[in-house]
């Protein structure tokens, strides 16, 4: 059993929980930690075998630091270690995610043909939708092969703020 640290932040698409192993970022979810600590708990259980969650903001300072600088228009790429923990499929698409240019948006067919599994555009939509670190792992600019708002676990309103806010 493992304890993980977490903090919360305000931003401008509203409360933002970010969870830490003690090392690495492991979830930056939308809400209050009392939003999403069902979903935390079960997750958490199932990666880390964890035992309590600690709120501790020393441990997420750094993402906290530059997450505020990418709204503030400061920061376009971010630093802090993750801890990709998901299928070898979702990892796959996740890292495609983070090859999505800032203030570029990509469709579901053209991640599913970056990770050569051009079949795949469905399944690449759910890993998409299991993205453990939201804004970090850009799923924000993924959208539908119309070019429309499609899709995002924060919410369509959080999605087009985010490329709205990258487009400046």
């Amino acid at each position: 059993m493992m304890d993980l640290y977490y903090d919360e932040m305000e931003s401008p698409v509203g409360p933002l929980t970010i969870v830490s192993d003690g090392k690495r970022v492991i979830r930056i979810d939308y809400g209050t930690f009392t939003d999403v600590e069902m979903k935390l708990q079960k997750l958490c259980v199932r990666y880390f075998n964890q035992s309590a969650f600690i709120q501790k903001p020393n441990k997420v300072a750094h993402a906290v630091t530059e997450l505020r600088e990418y709204f503030q228009g400061k920061r376009r790429e971010f630093t802090f270690d993750v801890a990709f923990n998901g299928t070898p499929f979702q990892q796959k698409v996740w890292q495609a995610l983070n090859d999505i240019p800032y203030g570029d948006t990509k469709t579901y067919k053209d991640v599913a043909q970056a990770i050569n599994n051009p079949k795949a555009v469905r399944a690449v939509g759910g890993a998409v939708n299991k993205n453990p670190f939201s804004i970090v792992v850009p799923c924000h600019r993924v959208i539908g092969a119309n070019g429309k708002m499609v899709g995002y676990g924060g919410g369509l309103d959080k999605k087009e703020f985010l490329l709205a806010h990258e487009a400046n």
